[in-house]
């Protein structure tokens, strides 16, 4: 009798022979997946990336649509460029050829593009009438020298050719090329993107209510049929939302381990979401090199950030006052003083 119950049954339409030969074939097996890639290999395509001819001016040697999609990728990317732009149109003194509207655009494009045009508009007489700021991200470069035009591509829209020698072009230099200008923050593009995928995917799993999902693994022998339907029944009065409760279970005689909890979501979607902002963060914020206390960010840690006006007056005279000295090439090339600025200061008394 003992041997009949620990015959193993075989599954149907398997017969033992088939069995027996399954297990004699049976091998420890190791493998790999993947080949290692080395992490300055293909790297240096980027380098011989050229700024293609198309038409009648140079592409960039990126997109400029795709900085201006990454731009509001992830908050604390937005949020530096946002803080230098704020700075720098607090602190510019308007001009009768600039205002502060076009200055701040003039800036922003800078910041995001790693280059900024000003179109200089001449009124009947031949004088300037006014420095327009042209968006960056459809400026290009011609092929004739001091010529550029404007491509924004549509239906409808066709290039424009602005008038020789009438744009000034501010551009961030690249060590590759010489016609654009490249965005200091390329190197933490992918942290700004994978700061982004986290936060997408964190909500989608919220909305899912993959949160809140589990197994209810009963093994108690001492439970009859009836114990099983109540626990079911308080289960599905329990769905909703804001409505889970707490469930009392007395198993008299029942084991350790009869009842189990196994939740879903902790095992089948650990993805380390927060490890993955801090980092990411943090990657963005040395790219950008603004102190965390300048863009609203609460410290985790008791001793928290510092006296923030230090670290103001610091940022100031490292990275703004820099930026200022990059805007007033426009005065060489105009030759007069239209970018100044007035010295960043705390004032005490401002509510």
């Amino acid at each position: 009798m003992a041997n009949r119950k620990n015959r193993s049954k075989a599954p149907l339409g398997q017969t033992a022979t088939d069995t027996a030969n399954m297990v004699s074939n049976a091998h420890a097996e190791a493998f790999t997946f993947g080949d290692p890639i080395p992490v300055m290999d293909r790297r240096e395509l980027f380098d011989y990336l050229e700024c293609v001819q198309v038409d009648r001016w140079y592409e960039p040697p990126i997109s400029m649509d795709g900085l201006a999609r990454t731009y509001r990728a992830a908050v604390h990317h937005s949020s530096a460029i946002q803080v230098k732009r704020n700075i720098l149109t607090s602190t510019f003194i308007p001009h009768r050829w600039l205002s502060k509207q076009a200055f701040s655009r003039f800036a922003q494009d800078f910041l995001v593009f790693g280059n900024a045009y000003l179109e200089k508009r001449m009124n009947r007489l031949g004088q300037i009438m006014e420095l327009r700021a042209s968006l960056a991200k459809y400026t290009r470069r011609g092929i004739d020298p001091d010529t550029y035009w404007f491509a924004q591509y549509g239906y409808n829209s066709q290039p424009y050719q602005f008038d020789e020698g009438s744009v000034f072009h501010l551009m961030e230099p690249d060590v590759n090329q010489e016609l654009y200008g490249m965005p200091e923050y390329l190197s933490a593009i992918p942290s700004a993107l994978l700061n982004e995928s986290a936060t997408l995917f964190r909500r989608k799993y919220y909305l899912n209510g993959s949160h809140a999902g589990f197994i209810m693994y009963m093994s108690d022998p001492a439970a009859d049929q009836k114990d099983v339907d109540n626990i079911r029944e308080a289960l599905k009065k329990s769905k909703g939302p804001g409505n889970f409760r707490n469930l009392f279970m007395y198993s008299p005689n029942g084991k350790k381990d009869g009842i189990q909890i196994i939740p879903l979501s902790e095992v089948a979607a650990k993805d380390e979401f927060l490890n993955i902002k801090n980092v990411s963060r943090d990657d963005m914020l040395a790219a950008h090199r603004v102190p965390p206390q300048l863009m609203g960010i609460i410290p985790t840690n008791t001793g928290g950030f510092g006296d923030v006006e230090k670290a103001a007056r610091v940022f100031v005279r490292n990275e703004l006052i820099p930026l200022q000295k990059q805007f007033q090439e426009l005065n060489s090339w105009l030759g007069e003083n239209v970018i100044r600025f007035e010295a960043y200061t705390l004032d005490e008394n401002d509510n």
